[in-house]
Order: structure tokens, then C-alpha cells, then sequence
């Protein structure tokens, strides 16, 4: 079993920028891709952004390309996401998502952490 903890959101004005990190614990090197999701109030979650654990390959949504970028750091078993050019539409809950499977379409999140806000401010 893999578990998830994520820091890192809090408070800023739009433009600015903040660092996200998700440390995974337990069975970590069963992982195979890691991602971010977020959840805006009262939508649903959707998907910002994931790498793959071995090789690093990134995939991220549309809405924040070129504004957000997610690493890992493998020997500390953490994944970041930094977000900068900070948007009020960026509000929302993020979590982290862990998967040890990979479909034709995208990975099975068999992980998920407890979210961290991010609240961006015009």
C-alpha cells in the first residue's frame, strides 16, 4: 500500500506562484506514475497534471501548460508541482494520486492524498 501527503498550497495573489509537494510512503517503488488533480468548489475533480516514475515523461491539461510544472525527485519518494502565473481560476483543492497501473487510456489512480487548498486571490 502506497500513502499520500501533500503540502505546500495556501494563499497568493494572482500571478504569483506556489510549490506543491506530495510525499509518498509504504510500497513506493511498486508505483509506476504519479499525477496531480484538482477540485474546484461545487465542480468536479479533474486532471492537471502527471509524470511517470521511471522515465519522468509529463502530460499536463491544457489549462496549464506553460504555467505548471510537475518533477519528481525519486530518492525522496516525493513529487512536486510548481505553479506559477497564478490564476483565480486555479482555486481549488489539489491532491496527489498515485498509480501502479496503466490502461491503453490512463493510468488506474489506485492512490490518492488528502488534498492541500490553493487559494488564489485577484
Amino acid at each position: 500500500q502506497v500513502q499520500l501527503v501533500e503540502s505546500g498550497g495556501g494563499l497568493v495573489q494572482a500571478g504569483g506562484s506556489l510549490r506543491l509537494s506530495c510525499a509518498a510512503s509504504g510500497r513506493t517503488f511498486s508505483v509506476s506514475v504519479m499525477g496531480w488533480f484538482r477540485q474546484a468548489p461545487g465542480k468536479e475533480r479533474e486532471f492537471v497534471a502527471r509524470i511517470t516514475w521511471s522515465g519522468g515523461s509529463t502530460y499536463y491539461t491544457d489549462s496549464v501548460k506553460g504555467r505548471f510544472t510537475i518533477s519528481r525527485d525519486n530518492a525522496k519518494n516525493t513529487m512536486y508541482l510548481q505553479m506559477n502565473s497564478l490564476k483565480p481560476e486555479d482555486t481549488a483543492v489539489y491532491y496527489c494520486a498515485a498509480a501502479m497501473f496503466v490502461t491503453s487510456t490512463s493510468p488506474l489512480w489506485n492512490y490518492w492524498g488528502q488534498g492541500t487548498q490553493v487559494t488564489v486571490s485577484s
